[in-house]
């Protein structure tokens, strides 16, 4: 059916429905500044919708939904609020004809040439190279002699002698090149923003006595929100009343959900996994860790590096020697077509453009494959280490949880086999990690499903279930001690054990006694130990684990994966200290790792690198940032950021190499301008080619030792 309805004070309306789908009209989609991503994104987090589709040209959105009245009717309200300084700009596209114009300008040119009169020819070229000739007057009047007046000048003289058709051979090929860097430039920027763009997120406001659905900046700090099961945390706040496990993974990388009650604090970006709960709002907005990452990464994609400032300069400087060779040689020989062929020759396009070029495809190729580098400054310091130094927990292990240890502590009643086979059968009524773990555990061994009554659980506390007469209780030990005064001090020998080994603890007890512990602890990742040869291989001659546990036991995982050195027992505020002194002892460090309390190591290391699944403030603080969570993308980044530094090195070399031969023959006399021209801007332009092309295979990287490191860059 179609209908005209619903019309709102932003003009939008319903042109027609179904029963799981809306197409709607919404004029301000007409903006090309709009930020589709984004409004998809948002729109697909509006609670009942499936799918969105945006479609600016026709200014309408199509919503795929559960088909519910209610969630229509919010939809349609939520929509009818949207406003366009709601929505982010996107990066302003430029136009394709425009860009392309001066580039298919020469070249018509080039070829109306022949059938132009000699004055006509004379004057389309002038009109042609204007632009070059007038940069290059304003780049020497205001920022003296540097590459844009070079051009101006062998543009120039050749056109002023009659070589027109070299003035606009030239002329193109330095369009070309400039389009190509615009355009990589453009597309790893695009990327590199895009990656860690904060989600938006809907939230459910009291506002009125009524709960409202808004967009998470329109928050104000002060007003009440409601957060239930599967719902993301908007705001950081207060909790005002309520019980919920919410996880935090994503903002302080703790494996196990953790309890929320009234007057805990929240951080937005976490997920409610059960319960509910009344926050107040303290931070909103630009003031949440999502949003300064996000600005963060505006601000580092205009670093450069130490290799590509040193460039720069040095094209300046040769500015000058092309100049004087020039100058000497008109002074030998008197030839002006000498002096126009050897003007013709500029080491800095291949330089200027081409070292950072071959910085952002190294960017944007990394990003590609699940690697943010904030920076080119970044690339060449990672390329640069020697020495690995990770946090245990998140990194070497992974945050999925596995039962180590059953510790029965009534033999005679609940054998071991007895003790986990009924806990899994209870736990399979739960879904956090633990429950989890627990129920994969029986599973592995094999363990009957043990009958058993109705579960009464009680969120973020515990289980507690009716087992062959008896009442069995399953949880944290506040909830045993605290609310079902099962106590459990006479085991503290056991209970401190399994502490000190950094484990988590579920207690598990009966309506009289206490009955078993059991001891779960991260999985070491099954590639670790491969990832650290593949270091190895890459030059790193130093790895180092940083870790809370016991030193016998951080030992023992040191031996098993191949760590060099162990800083066991360490509280979170040693790492920095521990990163200090191995820089101290002049080695270049590198930090891996995921907390939050990861940031004064990240900081303290030359490079700091922050896994996927990490806090939100590591990963703001980190230099790089692995964002899928694989281990592998460690020694996939070190080969990237070493590639990107060959191709650095080689283009360098070729391009000061081809250029003094193509000088050699232009100050000879050998090489004609036309000649020089097509020569010298070919070699700027295939250099640039070869950056573009970026790294090439992932497989071809040449290693200290003459081999070569075959990774899983792009087989992944």
């Amino acid at each position: 059916m179609d209908m005209r309805v619903d019309s709102g004070d932003n003009g939008l309306s319903v042109v027609h429905e179904t029963a799981h789908r809306l197409r709607l009209r919404l004029p301000m989609l007409a903006d090309p500044l709009i930020d589709f991503s984004w409004l998809q994104t948002w729109l697909e987090s509006i609670a009942g919708v499936t799918k969105a589709r945006v479609n600016h040209k026709a200014r309408s959105l199509v919503l795929e939904y559960d088909g519910s009245p209610d969630s229509r009717d919010a939809i349609v309200q939520l929509l009818r609020g949207l406003r366009r300084e709601r929505i982010p700009s996107g990066e302003t596209q430029p136009d394709q004809v425009a860009e392309l114009a001066p580039m298919l300008t020469s070249a018509g040119l080039m070829l109306a040439l022949p059938f132009m009169s000699p004055p006509v020819r004379r004057i389309a070229t002038f009109l042609n190279i204007s632009k070059i000739l007038l940069t290059g007057l304003d780049t020497f009047i205001n920022r003296g002699i540097k590459v844009e007046v070079l051009d101006a000048v062998a543009i120039g003289l050749s056109a002023s002698k009659g070589e027109y058709l070299t003035a606009n051979i030239t002329d193109f090929l330095m369009e070309l090149g400039t389009y190509l860097e615009r355009k990589t430039e453009r597309q790893s920027n695009r990327m590199l923003r895009q990656l860690l763009r904060p989600e938006p997120t809907l939230a459910w406001v009291e506002r009125n006595g009524v709960l409202v659905q808004v967009p998470d900046d329109a928050i104000s700090a002060g007003e009440r929100i409601e957060v239930g099961p599967g719902e993301k945390i908007a705001v950081d706040g207060l909790v005002l009343d309520g019980t919920a496990l919410v996880n935090q993974a994503a903002i302080t990388g703790e494996s196990v959900p953790v309890r929320k009650e009234v007057m805990d604090r929240v951080i937005a970006g976490s997920v409610i996994e059960d319960g509910r709960l009344r926050i107040e709002a303290r931070h909103v907005g630009d003031d949440t860790t999502t949003a300064r990452i996000a600005r963060f990464i505006d601000d580092s994609l205009d670093k450069t590096s130490h290799t590509q400032r040193l460039a720069e300069r040095l094209a300046d400087k040769r500015v000058y020697l092309t100049l004087g060779t020039g100058g000497l040689v008109y002074l030998l020989t008197g030839e002006e077509r000498r002096l126009e062929s050897v003007f013709l020759v500029d080491y800095s396009c291949a330089l200027k453009l081409g070292t950072p070029l071959a910085f952002k495809s190294g960017l944007f190729h990394a990003a590609s494959n699940g690697i943010l580098f904030k920076g080119a400054d970044v690339v060449e310091s990672l390329a640069a280490i020697d020495t690995v130094v990770f946090d245990k927990t998140g990194t070497l292990t992974r945050s999925e949880l596995q039962v180590t240890d059953v510790v029965v502590l009534d033999e005679q009643r609940w054998p071991r086999d007895r003790l986990l086979a009924v806990t899994a059968s209870i736990e399979e009524h739960a879904s956090h990690p633990i429950a989890q773990a627990i129920v994969r555990k029986a599973h592995a061994e094999k363990l009957n499903h043990i009958d058993h009554g109705e579960v009464d659980y009680l969120v973020a506390h515990g289980m507690s279930c009716p087992v062959n007469g008896d009442r069995l209780l399953i949880g944290s030990r506040h909830y045993l001690e605290e609310h079902e005064q099962i106590r459990f001090d006479e085991f503290g020998a056991q209970i401190a054990e399994l502490e000190a080994a950094g484990k988590t603890i579920l207690y598990v007890g009966t309506s009289s006694e206490a009955i078993g512990l059991i001891g779960l602890r991260d999985t070491v990742r099954p590639e670790a130990a491969e990832v650290l040869r593949q270091l190895r291989r890459l030059g790193v001659r130093h790895l180092v684990m940083l870790t809370g546990d016991h030193r016998t036991r951080a030992q023992a995982l040191a031996d098993e994966i191949g760590i060099d050195e162990v800083f066991a027992e360490q509280v979170p505020e040693d790492k920095a200290k521990v990163i200090g002194d191995l820089r101290a002892a002049g080695r270049k460090v590198a930090f891996v790792g995921d907390g939050v309390n990861d940031g004064p190591a990240l900081i303290a290391a030359d490079v700091g690198i922050a896994m996927s699944r990490g806090a939100e403030l590591a990963r703001a603080t980190a230099d790089v940032v692995l964002l899928e969570d694989q281990l592998v993308l460690l020694p996939n980044a070190l080969h990237i950021a070493k590639k990107t530094m060959q191709l650095v090195a080689v283009n360098y070399r070729a391009a000061i190499t081809v250029n003094t031969g193509v000088m050699l023959g232009a100050a000879l006399g050998w090489l004609s301008p036309i000649s020089t021209a097509v020569l010298h801007n070919g070699t700027t332009v295939a250099l640039l080619l070869k950056a573009l092309r970026g790294l090439g295979a992932p497989g071809s990287l040449q290693l200290p030792d003459g081999s070569t490191l075959k990774t899983t860059v792009n087989d992944r």
